[in-house]
């Protein structure tokens, strides 16, 4: 039996934003209609951590013959992992035949969340938002603000970013790095700016 094993680096060369976006507004219609099993997830807090796992398990028709109908998300919460430089959520999603039930594959789980959020956020402000509205303010600087960010931005027409945090150093760190990447200014603000209005 094989596996296919696929790293972070794997999953964002793979999934790009817009194209999550387009899955998930699909996968959410498919889950609206019935025709996707999503169970709640299971909490394991044991006494005396500060983290705690989560299971997700689903079901949705394979694409193909012999192709993935069952998946499961398995993640830790460990809320120290960024002050060490590592992303709070670590973890893998085990896809499995729908036929047969054998693994096969486990995906990068951090991947997948950052990029899957993100890109569900964008499906919602793409329902939700103004029409014509392209300034964006982001509260945040972690992991979640930088992929909204890049969401964002890869699925409407944005004029500018304003970013904004507990610390405004990091914020002016994340809106230099993220104004490296992308196709529009993005600029650290107070949090009296980050809602001012643009005229």
């Amino acid at each position: 039996m094989k596996i296919l094993v696929l790293a972070a680096r794997d999953v964002h060369e793979l999934l790009p934003y817009r194209e999550c976006a387009h899955v998930m507004r699909e996968a959410l219609a498919e889950l609206a209609r019935g025709r996707i099993q999503q169970p709640l997830r299971t909490i394991v807090r044991p006494a005396g951590t500060v983290g705690f796992m989560a299971l997700m398990p689903a079901y949705a028709p394979p694409a193909e013959p012999g192709g993935a109908g069952y998946g499961l998300k398995a993640i830790c919460i460990s809320p120290g992992n960024p002050a060490i430089g590592k992303d709070a959520h670590q973890g893998g999603v085990l896809l499995f035949a729908a036929d047969t039930g054998e693994p096969l594959a486990l995906v990068n789980a951090s991947a997948v969340t950052e990029i899957r959020t993100a890109a569900v956020s964008a499906v919602a402000t793409g329902l939700l938002a103004r029409p014509g509205a392209a300034e964006l303010a982001i509260v945040g600087t972690g992991v979640q603000g930088r992929a909204h960010a890049h969401a964002l931005a890869a699925t409407r027409p944005l004029t500018g970013i304003r970013i904004t945090g507990r610390d405004l150093a990091r914020a002016r760190d994340a809106a230099a790095e993220l104004t490296a990447q992308l196709d529009v200014p993005v600029t650290a603000a107070g949090r009296r700016k980050l809602c001012a209005r643009a005229d």
